[in-house]
């Protein structure tokens, strides 16, 4: 049984918000098939039109160990609360259930509102932990843990 996984988003422009996602996961582009020097050549050489080349856009784990991220372009903006997000642990961070370290998860946040993410709520809840709710760029909720 095969059991890759790949998650998918839905965007509006999938190339800038999978560069956003790479800087978040530590992700990059995922490379052009082989036989062409970039995706650019390979669109090209596949007929596809310019105007399309912005329909899709794939980051992967440069070590191979996480799951595909792809992008797809939809026509209509995020319009209610995602059924499913990530919670994105801080590089280098403890294990889980570590006591964090909230100075780090709130510069983190800072940084990734930088990138054009929105702080939504931090929290602090014993017994259930801390986090940071944010919003990426074009809406989609996410926790920094």
């Amino acid at each position: 049984m095969d059991r890759r996984m790949q998650l998918t988003f839905d965007a509006l422009d999938p190339r800038a918000l999978g560069t956003f996602w790479a800087h978040v996961l530590g992700y990059v582009e995922e490379p052009a098939p082989d036989g062409f020097a970039d995706w650019e050549a390979a669109l090209r050489a596949w007929g596809m039109p310019e105007e399309r080349w912005n329909d899709g856009y794939a980051i992967v784990d440069p070590a191979g160990a996480g799951p595909r991220v792809f992008l797809q372009r939809v026509p209509e903006g995020k319009s209610a609360k995602n059924r499913v997000h990530l919670d994105v642990g801080l590089p280098g961070a403890g294990p889980r259930g570590a006591e964090p370290d909230r100075a780090a998860v709130r510069a983190r946040a800072a940084e990734l509102a930088d990138l054009g993410a929105q702080v939504v709520r931090e929290f602090d809840e014993p017994g259930s932990g801390y986090w940071i709710v944010l919003l990426d760029p074009e809406g989609n909720e996410f926790c920094l843990v």
